[in-house]
């Protein structure tokens, strides 16, 4: 009989967490997150760019896989959801930095748990 008591928390927790089924889908903050976050690169870039200013050139180094298309795609997309300023120099060659910004540097908890379950992945893995 005891088992299935409900503790007081685990009613707190029902009331205020609503079930994958309840969520409201247009209204779900784990749906927003996914739609600005989402996509191949956008993590990794945000990543790279945590707490300093790079080049268009230096992210493409830094993530050699992703194409030039994809990558301007994906900075721009960035851009336009406020995670990251782009400015431009008026120089020749034009010089583009790119910095993340206090709403992108709020994901650097789940950036730094994500990778932090990666290496739990990789190890879990090899």
């Amino acid at each position: 009989m005891a088992d299935l008591a409900v503790s007081s928390k685990e009613k707190n927790i029902e009331k205020n967490n609503k079930p994958a089924s309840g969520c409201d889908f247009e209204d779900c903050p784990v749906v927003t997150a996914i739609d600005v976050i989402g996509g191949k690169w956008k993590v990794i870039l945000l990543y790279q760019l945590r707490g300093r200013t790079l080049r268009f050139g230096e992210l493409k180094k830094m993530i050699p896989r992703v194409t030039q298309k994809m990558l301007t795609q994906q900075l721009r997309e960035l851009e336009k959801d406020k995670l990251i300023s782009r400015k431009v120099y008026a120089e020749v060659p034009p010089r583009v930095e790119y910095t993340s910004t206090e709403l992108a540097e709020k994901l650097s908890p789940v950036l730094d748990s994500l990778s932090d379950w990666g290496n739990i992945y990789q190890n879990a893995h090899s």
